[in-house]
């Protein structure tokens, strides 16, 4: 099966490298690179790791545009598994074996969780409002949902194509809730979603949405959740 490797980035120069060092040799072939728009040296940075696939916005237009362009590139090169990873270096590149064998077993998704040991993403330096809205959003959406994930909100993920040709990911946001979005439509089409543990690492260089954009994307996870739930009904 081939699978290739997404890396949706924003001023990740300082991160970029580090990420590519760890992506496992197996997995390196065909690797897609979108720079939204970046004030930094990321474009500079992807071309000296040889990265294969670069494509740049023009302008910046959001995380989920990126993913957008990410996933188009990936079905083009006809890929049967996509794997989404942050290029900041906040998820282990390690673990991309342990995510496609988890889909070449019967996954249709595979989400990396930090939360599978909060305590341990304490430790490790997130902060503790993400934390608490982490588990709150986590516990309503189960709730609402009848599910048991740990997590809705990692920035590390594998989706088998199907799952990405099934949903008209064009049509979901360009935000941070765009993510959130495709697990949504994930229980409406009836897709397998598992998790695997994923130490996350935080530091000064780890990408993160500060306090209200935080608050918005909160808002933004129980509209859509409610929406999801009156459509059903």
């Amino acid at each position: 099966m081939k699978v290739v490797v997404v890396l949706p980035a924003y001023n990740c120069a300082k991160t970029l490298k580090m990420t590519i060092t760890e992506i496992p040799e197996e997995f390196s072939g065909d690797i897609v690179l979108v720079d939204d728009c970046s004030s930094d040296e990321t474009l500079e940075v992807a071309k000296e790791c040889h990265i294969k696939h670069i494509i740049k916005h023009n302008k910046n237009l959001g995380y989920g545009a990126n993913q957008k362009t990410c996933y188009d590139k990936a079905l083009e090169l006809k890929a049967d598994i996509v794997i989404m990873l942050h290029p900041d270096y906040q998820y282990s590149p390690k673990l991309l074996p342990q995510i496609v064998k988890r889909i070449v077993e019967g996954a249709d998704i595979v989400l990396a969780s930090r939360m599978m040991n909060g305590a341990e993403a304490i430790k490790k330096g997130m902060p503790i409002y993400k934390y608490i809205s982490n588990r709150m959003l986590t516990i309503f959406q189960n709730f609402c949902f009848r599910k048991h994930l740990s997590e809705y909100h990692t920035g590390y993920r594998g989706y088998r194509k199907d799952v990405l040709l099934s949903i008209k990911y064009q049509n979901l946001s360009n935000d941070f809730i765009f993510d959130n979005q495709i697990i949504i439509e994930a229980f409406s089409k009836g897709f397998d979603i598992q998790e695997i543990y994923c130490p996350a690492r935080y530091d000064d260089l780890s990408s993160s949405i500060r306090f209200f954009r935080s608050v918005k994307y909160g808002c933004q996870v129980i509209y859509y959740t409610i929406k999801q739930l009156l459509l059903r009904r």
